[in-house]
């Protein structure tokens, strides 16, 4: 049952940009917890950028190191999209990029790891070109 749906997936020449979105679909409930991660062919899924739970009711965003200073994860709160701008692709970002979410932003958890989110879409598929 699908119910995150990730677009913006494609091609693109190393240098290049991609703006992925992710949206709830139908009646799920999902906090604004939220984040980003890739697979690549033959690896593990890894966490990418992720939003978690800050002080005064906000989330504050969390990068691996490979996305520092080139991806931007941001979140539309009124509608609950999340977005990732990706700048100055890498032919190391080729991946299919997933979208995942968790039911409440409580408890301990690791905010880059799978395990946490328990709310998945099926992917988009990122390709970068040298």
């Amino acid at each position: 049952q699908v119910q995150l749906v990730e677009s913006g997936g494609g091609s693109v020449q190393a240098g290049g940009s991609l703006r992925l979105a992710c949206a709830p679909v139908g009646h799920i409930t999902i906090s604004d917890c939220m984040g980003w991660f890739r697979q690549a062919t033959g690896q593990d899924r890894e966490g990418v950028a992720v939003l978690f739970s800050a002080t005064n009711n906000t989330v504050a965003p969390k990068y691996a190191d490979s996305a520092q200073g080139r991806f931007t994860i941001s979140h539309d709160n009124a509608d609950k999209i999340l977005y990732l701008q990706m700048d100055n692709l890498k032919p190391e970002d080729t991946a299919m990029y997933y979208c995942a979410a968790r039911t409440s932003c409580t408890g301990l958890y690791w905010v880059l790891g799978e395990d946490a989110y328990n709310v998945w879409g099926q992917g988009t598929q990122v390709t970068v070109s040298s």
